[in-house]
Order: structure tokens, then sequence, then C-alpha cells
């Protein structure tokens, strides 16, 4: 059982009988939460409320808005919604958001915590679906990298009796190509 956390995310596994299941991975319109591009979104509506409270610019704002070179959140909109920015753009802002929950931004830390919860939840969907306990793995830019998300992903997993979690080392690809190395 796999789950992505990357730019987007998803949940996919097969149980002893062949069945598959899968959760998410419907792609940044309609879901993707816990995935980069959901932090990304996530930092930019913190950031626009900020504003609308008429609050100043805290430590994740003042990342954001220097990252994206613009000097006011009200101009994060259009830039959001610029054909020169898409979803990889704000997936690359999640760094920004695990840096500042890294730092102790109570917000980010929430977003980064929320962020594991989600995909813990697409993990346990497809769990469930496919009557087994695991294992589940946990892969991809965010999931491999980001401690903090990892142990909130692990913690949400353990509430639902789930404790088989592993956590890439390595991204797939190269195990494809040590795959293509052994049978040359």
């Amino acid at each position: 059982m796999a789950v992505i956390g990357g730019t987007g995310s998803a949940a996919w596994g097969r149980n002893s009988l062949g069945e598959e299941a899968r959760a998410g991975g419907w792609g940044y319109l309609l879901g993707d939460e816990g995935s980069g591009y959901w932090l990304g979104r996530e930092a930019v509506r913190h950031s626009l409320r900020r504003m609308n409270q008429g609050l100043e610019p805290d430590e994740l704002t003042t990342a954001l808005l220097a990252s994206c070179g613009v000097d006011d959140p009200n101009k994060l909109i259009a830039l959001f919604h610029s054909p020169d920015t898409g979803r990889r753009y704000w997936a690359e802002r999640a760094r920004l958001v695990v840096d500042a929950a890294d730092a102790g931004h109570a917000a980010s830390r929430e977003l980064v915590d929320q962020a594991g919860r989600d995909l813990a939840g697409l993990a346990e969907q497809t769990v469930r679906q496919l009557r087994i306990d695991g294992p589940v793995i946990l892969g991809s830019g965010l999931g491999m990298n980001v401690p903090r998300l990892q142990e909130s992903f692990r913690a949400a997993l353990a509430a639902a009796g789930i404790t088989d979690v592993r956590i890439l080392k390595q991204d797939p690809v190269f195990g494809v190509l040590q795959l293509v190395t052994e049978q040359g």
C-alpha cells in the first residue's frame, strides 16, 4: 500500500487476492490534500486571510512574498491565477511552510501536521477497502523529506490501529534503474 505525498497526493494498494483500491489522486483542482501544491495554496490563503484581517505579514507571509517576488499579499491573488504559475510553482512553495514550521511558526506547524493527517486519511481509506493491515509506505518529496509530516502521518495511522508504516529512503525511480542494471 503506497501513499504519494509530493506535488500531488494519492494512495494505492493491492491485497493478496489481487484486488486494488485507491484514494485521492484526483488532481490539484479536486483534491491533492496533504500535497506540496496543497501546502503552497494554503500558504497563500493564510497570507490573504491575515491581509483581510488587517494583520501585518507574519514569517510565512514574508517568506512567501519574497519567494514570489511581490511586495503585497493582495498581489498573490493575481499571481495565483496567472497562467505563468501552475501547480508545480505553488508546490515548490511548500518548502516555505516546512521551513516556517521548523522555525516554530504555529500556523505553519498546523498546516504541515494537517498535511500528514490528510495523507494518513488516504492511506486508512485504502487499507480499509482492501481489508489489510499494511504495510503502508509513504514516499515522494514531502513524504520522504519532511520529518514533521512523517510524524503526523504515523500518529494518525497509529490512532486508526495501523502501525506497520514505512518511509521510503530513496525515490522509487532508483529501484527501477537498479532492476534494469541487474537484468542487463
